[in-house]
């Protein structure tokens, strides 16, 4: 059994472009290691455009949905500044209660069922 080179992971993270051609001239095994890797990088480079598309879309999406919060919740709060009812039943540092829900409630304040 023959041994393989184990050199071409440690010369392309390590090493310079110079080195990596030099040794790749000389080593069958990491010659065809560089071709899958270019092979790799070339199917990446393919798809690049296709991601960033993506991710463009689901940027749009959370602005559009964050659009939409803030116009629901600014519109809720208009309601309840606008109606009178609201506006006077709920002051600030008041709570409501079940009576206040229009719930019939014994002297407890728990739900009466008749």
């Amino acid at each position: 059994m023959e041994n393989k080179c184990t050199k071409y992971e440690g010369i392309m993270t390590f090493g310079t472009e110079e080195q990596l051609l030099a040794h790749i001239e000389t080593c069958e095994d990491c010659k065809q290691e560089h071709e899958r890797m270019q092979k790799v990088s070339s199917l990446i480079a393919e798809v690049a455009p296709q991601i960033k598309a993506q991710r463009k879309n689901r940027a749009q999406l959370k602005l559009a949905c964050a659009s939409f919060a803030l116009i629901f919740f600014v519109s809720g709060l208009g309601v309840i500044n606008f109606n009178s009812d609201v506006r006077d039943t709920i002051m600030y540092g008041q709570t409501l209660t079940l009576e206040d829900y229009g719930l019939p409630v014994d002297s407890y304040g728990l739900i009466t069922v008749n």
